[in-house]
């Protein structure tokens, strides 16, 4: 599925993300499949900051969030 969505992954097959948003414009991704298996608590929080991005997207708004992962590229 990942392949078939075209998203931008990192050498350990995690989809690349800048502040939750992947390479394709409209999908968003948190917990396991960004940061690779972890903690429930990651994931949880994780879900919950992606929401407010996806809600932010949805509202036509640039990113309040700050990302965690500066290695990757702005998409």
């Amino acid at each position: 599925m990942l392949e078939n969505l075209g998203l931008d992954l990192d050498h350990r097959g995690n989809v690349k993300t800048i502040d939750y948003a992947t390479s394709v414009s409209g999908v968003f991704a948190a917990g396991d499949m960004r940061r690779g298996q972890s903690l429930v608590v990651w994931a949880i929080s994780e879900g919950r900051e992606a929401a407010r991005a996806v809600d932010q997207f949805l509202e036509g708004k640039e990113s309040d969030l700050t990302s965690k992962d500066a290695s990757v590229l702005r998409v």
